[in-house]
């Protein structure tokens, strides 16, 4: 082993601990630093109440087996690193082939030139560049592709399902819940992107966090969204991938942690309605004649809870409420509940100026996930970006995503895109309230101002 920089290999010590239920012994260079660890069980026997015993012999087999576990690593037996869709497909087929999906988007994979080798040696894993990539993948499939003979016998006994049956190279599940839903027929609904290529609708996969995923013809490159990625949803066209990093985790962290959310509970279990029907119920009733997103003129959220993925690319913000009071009522709670599903929309409108000024041209929002459910959450995404936003007609949009693979993999289809404009299918349209059009561009400015301020109290906090 190198003990560090360009200095000469170092001298490694065995440190071997034989404790009460284990042997455990750590490879550990001159700094102190432990490079390897292995730990193994050992018996123990009681013949009666209150008399414990212990082998001699037993230890010290373990004792040999941890020294010989430290000298070859879980990483030197290792014959394949799969992501997690890739594996379940090999154990579905028993073919170790790759999604171009899941190695583009990963793995650092490029479609047109394949592995770079200069990354892995940079990072010091070059062991993983022999045999040709065997270990990571050197068969890398465009997602929906047919992979081998189908369900082998064991996997099929196991699922319960024929022998044979085709099985499609995997997508990641948020790229197949776009997937589900980009692609539907939306003729005779009067959407602008009627008349417009895919590339002008933007997916949104909307659950604990959230993914906006946008495809073009050519790849666009996008300051703080991740990509462009050839052929990693829709075959042919590059994607770009914004995303949030709590967004239904957010509103539930607001919720529950009110003082009020115990009387909320009960008060949505008496009428049998979920905490957020009997929310949204609770905003209607209060609003008066104003409409319901105006209850929040003086309170704001930054959503950045748990920092920010795009299009800031900052893990150390923070999230921020200004416009607090004394007041922890009911009201209090629903108000601040709006607030932060308006924040978490106006996260999205960022997201969304971002890629079009890199030279996305989108028109249209297509959500699915748990939040789509939300007629709020739905209507406030629709009034802040100012954009339609489509439902499907299934909301399990990635199980659909998935199927859609499966059915280019049968040869039912002659492509992926064939398969979408079939099965992706409109639900219900919700069109954005032109007439607050100006309130909520006013609440826009106050949300970037809100981290802007944010980074200053950061430069005077962290300077001299």
């Amino acid at each position: 082993t190198m003990s560090g920089g360009d200095q000469e290999p170092g001298h490694c010590y065995v440190g071997i601990d034989v404790g009460t239920g284990s042997v455990r012994a750590a490879l550990v260079d001159q700094r102190g630093i432990v490079l390897a660890f292995a730990e193994q069980p050992i018996k123990k026997w009681e013949p009666q109440f209150n008399h414990h015993e212990q082998s001699s012999e037993d230890i010290w087999a373990a004792c040999c087996l941890v020294t010989k576990n430290l000298r070859e690593t879980c990483w030197d037996k290792a014959g394949h690193f799969f992501d997690l869709p890739d594996f379940l497909s090999w154990k579905a087929t028993g073919v170790t082939a790759r999604s171009l999906c899941s190695l583009v988007c990963k793995w650092t994979y490029s479609a047109e030139k394949g592995w770079d080798d200069s990354f892995w040696k940079m990072i010091g894993l070059d062991d993983l560049i022999g045999d040709n990539y065997s270990k990571i993948g050197n068969l890398v499939l465009p997602p929906g592709t047919s992979l081998g003979s189908g369900l082998t016998p064991e996997a099929a006994k196991e699922l319960g399902l024929p022998s044979g049956i085709a099985v499609a190279a995997s997508l990641i599940d948020a790229h197949a819940g776009g997937l589900g839903v980009i692609g539907a027929d939306v003729r005779g609904h009067g959407l602008v992107c009627e008349g417009q290529p895919v590339t002008s609708r933007l997916a949104v996969i909307c659950g604990t966090s959230s993914c906006h995923m946008g495809i073009s013809k050519d790849p666009i490159f996008v300051p703080g969204v991740w990509g462009p990625y050839f052929s990693a949803m829709v075959p042919g066209f590059w994607l770009n991938e914004g995303g949030q990093s709590v967004t239904g985790k957010l509103i539930d962290h607001m919720v529950q942690g009110h003082a009020a959310f115990p009387e909320l509970q009960a008060k949505a279990t008496a009428r049998c309605q979920s905490i957020y029907a009997y929310l949204n119920n609770h905003l209607d009733l209060i609003k008066k004649a104003q409409p319901v997103g105006f209850l929040t003129v003086d309170l704001h959220v930054w959503p950045d809870f748990h920092g920010n993925r795009s299009p800031l690319a900052d893990l150390t913000l923070k999230g921020m409420v200004t416009g607090l009071t004394l007041s922890q009522d009911l009201d209090d709670l629903a108000i601040l509940y709006l607030a932060t599903v308006q924040a978490i929309a106006f996260g999205t409108r960022s997201i969304i100026e971002a890629m079009q000024a890199a030279g996305h041209s989108l028109s249209t929002l297509f959500l699915c996930g748990g939040l789509s459910k939300n007629p709020l959450f739905v209507q406030m995404h629709a009034d802040i970006t100012g954009m339609p936003v489509v439902l499907s007609q299934e909301v399990e949009s990635v199980l659909v995503g998935a199927a859609i693979l499966g059915a280019c993999a049968s040869g039912d289809f002659t492509s992926v895109q064939e398969a979408m404009a079939r099965m992706s299918q409109v639900g219900k349209i919700v069109f954005p309230r032109q007439e607050d059009k100006k309130y909520y561009d006013k609440k826009y400015q106050v949300f970037l101002k809100m981290v802007e301020h944010q980074r200053e109290y950061s430069a005077i906090m962290n300077g001299n």
